[in-house]
């Protein structure tokens, strides 16, 4: 059985869908700490030809907790950031049918971050036709006080997996032979670049996937989830 695990992440780019649709089950952290300036509650879109960061306001919190103790601010309007996103992609030739799907996953009644970005990420397979069985780590009786390595070895082995998956970023985090040593082998996903029309202007690549679903067809971003990448 293939795991792949990563951070709960707000609309990424097209290769953490990859990741999913490449492995049987895939876990979501929800018991990691949450860290300010990664990609957690943000992402990039294309605003006037350059990428622009959007973002879900977090209440504030103190830096300890856990993706899943975090709340978002009750300020926190998606109707705003619908808006700035029908801004930025009202004339793009697929906005019509992926408005609709921004305004299901925004619209999501629920404040607590871990429960709201899960949400969007369940919408979004379903919206790409991906089955992968999606799972939360807390309930996964591992020691959850192991880390890194450890922590990942331990999740395979709880859920029966074989075969490890990763993104191409995490080469130097694991080690082929210690996961070996496990019965599990390890490979890494690497995103194959892919340009397209951005309003006729210079191409700004590694955008959120809404960009990519914003411009081109339904069945073009499919094929490229399961084709445009790299397994090594």
């Amino acid at each position: 059985m293939k795991l792949a695990i990563m951070q709960p992440y707000f609309l990424p780019y097209i290769g953490y869908y990859q990741l999913i649709a490449a492995v049987d089950t895939f876990i979501v952290y929800d018991n990691i700490k949450y860290t300010k300036k990664g990609w957690i509650n943000r992402n990039r879109m294309l605003l006037n030809g350059a990428d622009v960061l959007f973002s879900l306001p977090l209440k504030k919190g103190s830096d300890a907790l856990n993706v899943v103790e975090r709340e978002l601010a009750a300020d926190f309007d998606p109707i705003k950031l619908l808006n700035q996103i029908r801004g930025a992609y009202a004339r793009a030739p697929y906005f019509a049918q992926t408005f609709l799907l921004f305004e299901r996953i925004l619209r999501f009644n629920e404040r607590n971050l871990f429960r709201y970005i899960h949400n969007s990420i369940v919408q979004m397979c379903e919206h790409l036709d991906i089955t992968t069985d999606i799972r939360i780590s807390s309930p996964i009786a591992i020691d959850h006080h192991l880390k890194r390595q450890d922590k990942v070895i331990a999740l395979c082995r709880a859920v029966g997996a074989d075969t490890y998956i990763n993104s191409i970023g995490g080469m130097e985090l694991y080690e082929r032979d210690v996961f070996h040593a496990q019965g599990i082998e390890l490979k890494f996903l690497k995103t194959k670049p892919f340009e397209y029309p951005q309003f006729g202007a210079l191409f700004v690549p590694w955008l959120s996937i809404m960009d990519m679903l914003m411009f081109n067809a339904l069945d073009t971003v499919q094929e490229h989830l399961n084709t445009y990448y790299e397994l090594n």
